[in-house]
């Protein structure tokens, strides 16, 4: 089990509507709460993994999760914009409008990463 925590800054541009669809794209059963800081929560990674498998990216994603892992979760970013498609595109930069940023705690990080981007080396003879 594990518990997704999603963030994101508003700016008076924005529509948080489109901000709030894209987080719902890639994780249907979040709740959302607040207007000019959304803040999320979900515990559902199916869609998110089955979208890093649609892009064909686990390879990219698995290192990004490794690298964000810091105690019992695992932190990133997502472009917002991307996201708003239902595409998943990693922000290693800081972009004018932010970006949502993603916390997947668990007592076994790897596991969770382990189940949403296997391993390549794992996968193969």
């Amino acid at each position: 089990m594990c518990e997704i925590l999603l963030s994101a800054k508003v700016f008076p541009t924005e529509d948080r509507a489109k901000i709030v669809a894209a987080m719902v794209r890639l994780f249907p059963d979040v709740t959302v709460e607040g207007e000019e800081a959304i803040l999320g929560r979900s515990s559902g990674l199916d869609t998110f993994s089955e979208q890093l498998a649609k892009q064909r990216i686990r390879a990219a994603a698995r290192k990004i999760f490794v690298r964000g892992i810091e105690g019992s979760q695992t932190r990133f970013r997502l472009n917002k914009q991307v996201a708003t498609m239902g595409k998943i595109s990693f922000s290693e930069e800081d972009h004018p409008l932010g970006d949502i940023e993603v916390i997947i705690r668990s007592e076994d990080p790897r596991s969770v990463i382990d189940k949403m981007a296997p391993s390549m080396k794992e996968d193969g003879p």
